[in-house]
Parts: structure tokens; sequence; C-alpha cells
């Protein structure tokens, strides 16, 4: 736990120190403490201070959503887009372009953030209302339903409007450039609310992993653990989505590595998830500024690069704990 505390300072410090324009460490340091030049103050303060703080706090939340979907669907290859949240989300974004012809960031999260939110709703009904719970199989099933038919209306609209095309172009790739503090002021309650019901959810979560029978056995409700993890999945990803975009590869690998370097138990799997989804967010953030000149490679398309070949390694490397 400490190395990982560490990692992330140094990944904080990097996200800090790093970036398209080259600036003196001790420059950094001059515009933090408001000392330095306006320029510089600029530079950290309009640019980099905001990603640092919204790339960690994403990274934290799809680290423990990633966690929290796959033990509660039981499946290792479950991710919190599985939930219909991207898709709530990105369809949000065009609707708020296409009809109230919404292009501002700050008026754009809230409108990611309800539909990430009455996406997950809608599938979480879809699945009581078919088999009477929240059973892993059914909402899997009717997460990738909703999910494809939102994708379909999203395609419908960017396809006829050009305007909607170019906002969501421009949201889908999953960025944390061009965000401000507002951002994060938006999305934080929701984060916060959702890392409380993880943590609320942690003994339920150890129960479900023995079985639904040795769980109710345990004592355990299942009904209301499920409505519990499944409303941190909810606010937790759509939270992060709202914030940056939809961003792959974190919410699934990450519960991995995090199993894999403590066991399955989810008191410290839960805050490793978190720890390890910060310093990836931002290490992919810093390579996509450095990598990509002044322009830069947004950290979503970053993680799709790096991601997939890492999986496949930490899959070979080392059996993934069953859930």
């Amino acid at each position: 736990m400490g190395c990982l505390v560490l990692a992330l300072l140094l990944a904080t410090a990097a996200s800090l120190l790093l970036g398209s324009n080259r600036i003196a460490p001790d420059r950094v340091l001059a515009g933090l403490l408001g000392t330095g030049s306006g320029t510089d103050a600029a530079i950290v303060w309009g640019s980099r201070v905001p990603r640092t703080a919204i790339g960690a706090a994403v990274g934290a939340a799809l680290g423990v959503a990633g966690l929290l979907m796959q033990g509660h669907t039981r499946n290792p290859l479950a991710d919190p887009g599985l939930f219909g949240v991207s898709s709530g989300a990105g369809l949000a974004v065009v609707l708020g372009v296409y009809v109230f012809g919404i292009t501002s960031t700050g008026a754009t999260v809230w409108f990611a953030l309800a539909g990430a939110v009455v996406a997950s709703v809608v599938v979480f009904s879809v699945t009581i209302a078919g088999s009477g719970t929240a059973s892993p199989v059914p909402l899997a099933l009717a997460g990738s339903a909703v999910s494809a038919l939102l994708a379909a209306v999203t395609s419908f609209v960017v396809l006829t409007d050009q305007d909607s095309l170019d906002a969501y172009r421009l949201w889908v790739v999953g960025s944390l450039a061009a965000r401000q503090l507002d951002v994060l002021a938006a999305v934080w309650p929701f984060l916060a609310a959702g890392l409380v019901l993880a943590v609320l959810n942690v003994r339920a979560l150890d129960a479900l992993g023995l079985g639904t029978e040795l769980a109710k056995g345990l004592g355990e409700h299942l009904v209301a653990a499920r409505i519990v993890g499944l409303g941190g999945i909810t606010l937790l990803a759509a939270g992060a989505t709202a914030a940056a975009g939809p961003i792959g590869f974190v919410g699934l690998t990450v519960p991995h590595v995090a199993r894999a370097l403590v066991g399955a138990g989810h008191r410290w799997t839960l805050p490793v998830s978190a720890l390890l989804g910060a310093v990836l967010v931002l290490v992919a953030d810093v390579v996509g500024r450095l990598v990509g000149g002044f322009s830069e490679v947004e950290v979503g398309i970053v993680l799709a690069v790096l991601g997939g070949p890492v999986f496949v390694f930490v899959a070979r490397r080392r059996s993934l704990v069953s859930l």
C-alpha cells in the first residue's frame, strides 16, 4: 500500500511538471505558489492542476467501479461501461447539443451525468422487472441491450447533425484536456457518495464471492447488497464518465492487478484499486502529453493503445483470481 501511495505522489508530480508546454520545475513551483510569472501560473493552475486532480479522481472512481462490477456480475471481463453508463452519457451529450445547443464543457458535464445515471437506472429496472432480482446474467444482458440501443440512437443523431457530431467526436475519445476545476466541483459529490456505497458493500462482496447460497446463509440480504453495490457503480462510473468522457481499460484491468497484489478480499482490493486507477490515468495522461507534441494524445487513446497488451501480459503472467 505504501508503494502505491508513493507511486501516486510521483505520478501527481509528473503530471504537474511535465507537459507539451515545457516549463522548468522551479517555474512550476513558482506558478503553484503564485510567485512566478502570469504565464506560468496560467499554465499550472489553468491546465495542469485541474487535469491532475480530475485524472486522479476519475482513475480512482473507475478502478473501484470496475471492482464492484466484477464482484456483482461474477464476470472477470465486466467493465463499468457494461452498465450502460458510457452510452447513456454519450446520448445525453449529443441531445444537449442537438436540442438545446449546449457546447460549453461545464454544461456538458451535467448532461453527461444525467444521461449516465438514467441509463444505469433503466438497466437496473429492466433487470428487476425481468428476473425479480438484480442477478448477474440478466444484468449483463440488459446492460448490453440498453447500451446497443442508446448507441444506435446516438449514431442516428450525430449522422444527421454536424454540430452534434463535432461535440460527440471531442467527448467520446476520453480526455482530461480543457477541463477546469468546476468540472470536478460538479461531479465530486457523486464520486464521494459512490465511494461511500462501495465501502459499505465490502462485506457483502466478500460473502457473494463464496456463492449466493452461502451468502444467504451468512445473513446477507442479496437484494439490498445488489442495490448498494449497483448504486455505487452508477455514481462512480457516471461521475467519471461525465468528467472525462468514456475511458476504457481502467475498470477492466485494475481490479485484476489489485487482486494479484493483495488477494481477493475486498477490504484491501478496494483501496488498492482506487490507487492503481488514479496512477494509471495520470501516467497515461502524461505519456499522451509527451508523445503528442503540442497537439497531445488523449488519455483515452493512450489507454486503448497500451491497455490491451498490458492486460494480455497480466493475464498470461498470473492466473486471474477467481471471482
